[in-house]
């Protein structure tokens, strides 16, 4: 125990000194908001890969791998996808960005169609879908502080353990902005998906060499959902398709396109991230279906990562314990700094009808936030099972944001009125037919609620297009919005333009 805990211990130093090292005051809230948009490529690399990727991916999606086998690498197309579409939306986001001092996912929007409601209402979103899986994923370090225990601590005392360092690693957060967020993801990540594939890779040896080859696993470990299965054949291509979309609707990964010092640093970002994700993601689920054969992880196939680790002794189970911790920090920390910056920027500045300068205001917001977020996992300690299925019904429902998103990105003819129809039509019936249909909906041919409920949403997004269509002044205004796309590239940010009565920007 003492080394399991004290390793945990050695590790949140160092990432604090890292810190404290590097610090900086942020003088207003949109550097505060997006570290100044200064960062490079390996370091705007690491903060997508660490947020993307959290600690429950050793857990629950490599449990998923050690239970159904081969189903479980359907994080790796998405993933590869997630970084596809990085590469597109670099110039807009970008560019945008930085003309505007846009800040949050939902102040892109806002500005995107001129309107506070739509900004207003994909905060709000953003905010209810995330606010789970930061719960879930303070109350996933439980299962780290048991094993590093080595039985001394219970489960439920683990949680708790794990809560507080999360908390305590927050102060942290608070204080630093998206800066620190990202100095932290490059020492995080780095330990996380570098160490941690080399962990892997030493492990998948032992297991091949050891009597757990695939000639082991059991054959139904190998087939997909298709024709004539529970799941439907179109289950598979649902989950692909909504964590790849889904996966840029989420605010704390899309505020890593603001924290970039330029369009061609993203690009070179997501031709970095591809082979990072493809690797460790591969590698772990590999990984997951040959220790499939050990009699322990069959028992037990969410503790994989610990059970396989253990081969290895005290010392490799501490370094396991580590990657958890590491990937936990960057999601939670991500998590908790977006979720802070869009309630000061998207629902106070918006209701208060004024731009958010003073970045006092954002570092109040995360705290209260990491405040709730600790309250809320010690007080569903013994009942994670109801915020599980919260989280799923999120999932589903953050994806209701994409049409908004990506159509006004790349079409000038959507509108407020289907931006705020799509939005709250498409969340609703993902939120419905998820209670009805928690894993596929058999009469659909086995796709999700949340892919039903885009199809629903991309029909009311059209439709008000063509239905209520632009006036001049406005298809005038988006037409100069998107002029500025085939402007030059700058390394600085450009200037801010005004900002009118409502509270977004006009150019």
């Amino acid at each position: 125990m003492l080394i399991g805990y004290g390793g945990v211990a050695l590790f949140f130093l160092l990432v604090i000194a890292v810190l404290e090292k590097t610090k900086q005051q942020d003088a207003t809230f949109s550097t505060y908001a997006t570290a100044g948009r200064s960062f490079g490529s390996f370091y705007s690399t690491m903060a997508f890969v660490n947020t993307w990727l959290p600690g429950t991916i050793f857990i629950a999606f490599a449990g998923l791998a050690a239970e159904s086998g081969v189903i479980g690498f359907y994080y790796v197309p998405y993933s590869i996808m997630a970084a596809v579409l990085m590469f597109w939306f670099a110039k807009p986001v970008n560019r945008w960005g930085k003309r505007f001092d846009l800040r949050t996912q939902a102040d892109l929007i806002g500005l995107r169609y001129n309107s506070k409601p739509v900004r207003m209402i994909a905060a709000i979103i953003g905010i209810i879908a995330s606010f789970p899986w930061v719960i879930l994923g303070m109350q996933s370090l439980g299962l780290v502080f048991t094993y590093l225990s080595f039985g001394t601590v219970s489960g439920v005392t683990a949680v708790v353990i794990g809560i507080v360092i999360i908390g305590v690693r927050q102060v942290w957060t608070v204080r630093f902005g998206m800066r620190g967020v990202v100095i932290s993801d490059m020492v995080q990540g780095i330990f996380a998906y570098f160490i941690g594939t080399a962990v892997i890779l030493g492990i998948l040896v032992w297991l091949l060499m050891n009597g757990h080859g695939f000639d082991q696993v059991d054959p139904e470990f190998f087939t997909i959902p298709g024709p004539g299965s529970a799941s439907g054949p179109m289950y598979l291509m649902s989950l692909v398709l909504t964590g790849a979309i889904g996966g840029w609707c989420w605010p704390d990964i899309f505020v890593r396109l603001f924290t970039a010092r330029s369009t061609s640093t993203i690009k070179r970002s997501a031709a970095q991230a591809a082979p990072i994700l493809l690797v460790f993601g591969t590698a772990l689920t590999l990984l997951s279906i040959l220790a499939s054969s050990m009699p322990e992880v069959a028992a037990a196939p969410d503790n994989v990562w610990f059970i396989a680790a253990g081969v290895g002794g005290v010392g490799l189970v501490t370094i396991a314990g580590i990657c958890v911790v590491a990937a936990t920090m960057g999601n939670v920390g991500a998590n908790l700094q977006a979720l802070g910056t869009m309630t000061a920027n998207d629902i106070i500045g918006a209701a208060r009808q004024e731009r958010v300068t003073d970045a006092k205001i954002g570092r109040v917001a995360v705290l209260v936030l990491t405040v709730l977020a600790a309250g809320g996992a010690f007080a569903t300690v013994n009942i994670s099972t109801g915020l599980i299925t919260l989280a799923l019904v999120s999932y589903q429902g953050i994806c209701q944001l994409a049409p908004t998103l990506f159509l006004g990105i790349f079409w000038k003819r959507g509108n407020a009125a289907g931006a705020i129809s799509g939005m709250i039509g498409g969340f609703a019936t993902a939120a419905i037919l998820q209670l009805f249909y928690p894993t596929s909906i058999p009469w659909l041919g086995g796709l999700t609620s949340g892919v039903a409920a885009l199809i629903i949403n991309v029909l009311l997004y059209v439709s008000c297009a063509y239905a209520f269509p632009a006036s001049p002044r406005e298809r005038s205004r988006v037409n100069e919005l998107f002029a500025h796309l085939h402007e030059p590239e700058s390394e600085s940010p450009d200037r801010v333009v005004d900002i009118d009565p409502i509270g977004t920007r006009i150019p």
